[in-house]
């Protein structure tokens, strides 16, 4: 089996996604809190959904990220022609 070399770059890169995710997802959660007047004690209860959303987040932007990938490797494939 040959091993899989992630390198550093790219695990910077994705470390910074995943922090943006976790980032928007703790905002959302702080402007829900503004928005329905509820105390401030549910950033902390609410810290489950908060990752759960960002997972969720991530996985979208995983899906773009993949749709961009496969619509430029047409075009350059294509392009070659």
């Amino acid at each position: 089996m040959k091993d899989l070399v992630i390198s550093g770059k790219t695990l910077r890169r994705e470390l910074w996604v995943v922090s943006g995710c976790l980032v928007a997802g703790a905002l959302v959660n702080v402007v829900a809190v503004i928005g329905y007047h509820r105390p401030w004690t549910e950033l902390f209860t609410q810290l489950g959904y908060v990752v759960v959303l960002s997972i969720g987040v991530y996985f979208v932007l995983a899906l773009v990220r993949l749709l961009i990938f496969l619509i430029l490797l047409i075009i350059r494939k294509f392009h070659k022609l």
